[in-house]
């Protein structure tokens, strides 16, 4: 039943949070544009339910290679003093609430990963994919860039087989309280989680 409810549920949710939050939304806009030369906001194609391609909208935080620019995509120096203040208080997250409101994403769901992963999946893994991609999820509460990528998908795939309200409930007073008091958080883009190349393990049960 809740599945059938949450698109309702995630619809109503995202945008009364996206008008209380909207004062913040312009602030941080008027501030980004003003330091990333007119472009505030980050768009990137990440695959959604049963792998469906969309394009997520995040603050933009860091600052764009230059062209011919030998520098690694993990270079420290690519976040803005801005960036790592938005970072280290989710408040880049904040436009994924439009693609909630479009329904490309829910509120709580395993977080959109690169498109270019898809392959590299393996059966267990790739089940992620059975809901839709969240803002927050059972993986970032429980350590978010701070754990393993075998760790993350077995988390992922934990939530898709319990997904419940009181569960969804659960995980976002969990993301709030680490919102309040940062952990597990990387705001640096070194700190970044590394690349997935593939599983070493076989397929979980």
């Amino acid at each position: 039943m809740y599945k059938v409810t949450k698109r309702f549920i995630d619809f109503f949710s995202a945008l009364i949070v996206f008008i209380f939050l909207f004062p913040i939304f312009l602030t941080t806009l008027i501030c980004l544009f003003v330091v990333n030369n007119g472009k505030p906001f980050f768009l990137q194609e990440r695959p959604g339910k049963n792998g469906k391609i969309f394009k997520i909208i995040k603050f933009k935080t860091m600052r764009d290679l230059k062209p011919n620019q030998n520098t690694d995509i993990h270079n420290l120096n690519r976040v803005t003093k801005i960036g790592h203040f938005i970072r280290t208080y989710s408040l880049d997250e904040i436009p994924q609430l439009i693609n909630v409101i479009k329904g490309d994403m829910s509120i709580v769901g395993p977080r959109p990963l690169l498109p270019s992963y898809l392959p590299l999946y393996n059966d267990f893994q790739k089940q992620r994919h059975n809901v839709k991609p969240g803002i927050t999820g059972w993986a970032q509460v429980k350590g978010r860039n701070a754990i393993s990528w075998e760790l993350k998908f077995e988390y992922d795939v934990w939530y898709v087989k319990h997904s419940s309200l009181l569960l969804d409930l659960k995980i976002i007073l969990l993301t709030i309280k680490r919102i309040i008091v940062p952990e597990g958080i990387n705001t640096n883009e070194g700190a970044n989680m590394p690349e997935f190349t593939g599983s070493q393990k076989e397929n979980n049960t």
